[in-house]
């Protein structure tokens, strides 16, 4: 009975192995790498892909059919799936490859020229609130050092009448 467990086992993996295919490819950086696979139409096929490391960690993924239409394409991917049917009898294309150094070098350039932008206009809005703040500022003082001057004559006046009201007149 284990014999005959082992050789069904044995069987299906034989199978199994017989009808799939998988491969562990590395891609170096700014590098392409394409597999082609003849099928018949009607095969169904399969891509499932995932990046372990390296970069930042995302790649470009397109499958082209016999006839060069483009069946699927996905850009900056770290994993995917896709399975799909062969619609015709020929050969199939799976491309895989990081992107392009002077895509990168353009994107951060333009990245750097709105943070640029955007340190300008912080710049001036900070000038512009500061003169508000400088101004106001100024104008509390100026208000603080009136209030003191009337708290001052009020207190003179008020000792000045204080004075005169408990003073004793003498009348001759």
């Amino acid at each position: 009975m284990t014999s005959y467990r082992f050789e069904l086992c044995s069987l299906f993996f034989i199978i199994l192995f017989e009808i799939s295919f998988a491969y562990f490819v590395t891609i170096d950086a700014h590098a392409e790498e394409c597999f082609h696979d003849q099928v018949t139409s009607g095969t169904k096929m399969g891509l499932i892909f995932e990046v372990a490391e390296g970069g930042f960690l995302d790649i470009d993924v397109t499958i082209r059919g016999p006839d060069q239409k483009v069946i699927y394409t996905g850009e900056r991917e770290t994993n995917g799936k896709y399975a799909f049917a062969a619609y015709m009898d020929g050969t199939y294309h799976y491309c895989a490859h990081h992107d392009k150094l002077g895509e990168m070098v353009g994107q951060l350039s333009e990245a750097l020229t709105g943070v640029k932008h955007e340190q300008e206009y912080m710049e001036v809005r900070e000038r512009i609130h500061r003169a508000i703040n400088d101004n106001t500022n100024s104008r509390v003082v100026w208000w603080s050092f009136f209030e003191s001057l009337v708290l001052v004559a009020m207190t003179l006046g008020q000792v000045f009448y204080l004075k005169r009201f408990f003073e004793v007149r003498r009348v001759v």
